[in-house]
């Protein structure tokens, strides 16, 4: 071989390697072009499954990590609307994801998977809290969500309903006995399990991940709050491609069979 083909071999076989180690993160397994971190703001009861769903989809899409950021959905609705950085949002109530999506802050949400609450009193407990009749007893300590955030709003549903077993001022008497409001439902969950409260609302997916730590009482079907959550790309992102990949990885089979283990149930079906 001459001097001069020698000189051309070397940069065609370089191009060539670049060429096939260079994808574009497209659909399926493809490798990004370059390493990209998703920054998802997501609902607090994701706290423990998002990470898993997170290295599902890094190991189908390499170059891809996560940077999570959990609490009350209300927060991440604030935070998106004040421009904080993020790429997906998933929240645990459609009312935040209809706000943001009519301010053009994110695209067109998709339920992904419900929830519902349950009671969660300590394994010793104190209270002696053996129905949800209980809660109206004099000097129960009951920790609940704040109202603004999704679980708190579910929870007052919840107990309106129970007006209907318990007499019209059930509620009103359980309400009495609230002796805190906490940002999410994690801070209600810990505070059960630390016996700072004799009774607390979480989700069911909480109590599931909690076994030996809380002792749950459950809800009659008449009475129970279904939570919804939707997932979405938020707008500002500056990986759309892969943002919505990761939305398609939430909503398929993997990530699904993921869910259900941790105890959420399925998205709701749309009638045609």
């Amino acid at each position: 071989m001459n001097r001069f083909a020698r000189r051309l071999v070397v940069p065609l076989a370089l191009a060539a390697f670049l060429s096939s180690c260079g994808g574009s993160g497209g659909s399926g397994g493809s490798p990004t072009s370059h390493p990209t971190t998703l920054t998802v703001l997501a609902a607090s009861s994701l706290t423990r499954v998002f990470p898993q769903i997170g290295v599902a989809f890094s190991q189908e899409h390499s170059g891809v990590s996560f940077k999570f950021s959990f609490a009350g959905t209300d927060t991440l609705a604030a935070q998106i609307q004040q421009g904080a950085p993020a790429d997906v949002f998933a929240g645990a109530s459609t009312t935040y994801s209809d706000q943001l999506s009519s301010a053009g802050l994110i695209d067109s949400a998709q339920p992904f998977c419900t929830n519902q609450l349950v009671l969660v009193v300590p394994p010793s407990n104190p209270a002696h809290i053996a129905s949800l009749k209980d809660l109206t007893k004099p000097g129960v300590k009951l920790v609940v969500a704040s109202s603004t955030v999704p679980v708190g709003a579910y929870t007052l549903k919840v107990l309106d309903n129970l007006n209907a077993t318990y007499g019209a001022d059930y509620s009103k008497k359980v309400q009495a006995n609230i002796v805190s409001q906490e940002t999410d439902v994690e801070s209600v969950l810990t505070k059960v399990k630390l016996g700072e409260a004799d009774a607390g609302f979480v989700y069911i997916t909480d109590a599931k991940a909690s076994p030996g730590e809380v002792k749950p009482i459950t809800l009659p079907a008449y009475a129970q709050a279904t939570a919804t959550y939707p997932i979405a790309v938020v707008k500002a992102t500056k990986n759309s491609s892969t943002a919505q990949q990761f939305v398609d990885f939430v909503l398929g089979p993997q990530a699904q069979a993921l869910l259900r283990k941790a105890g959420f149930g399925p998205p709701p079906t749309t009638s045609s």
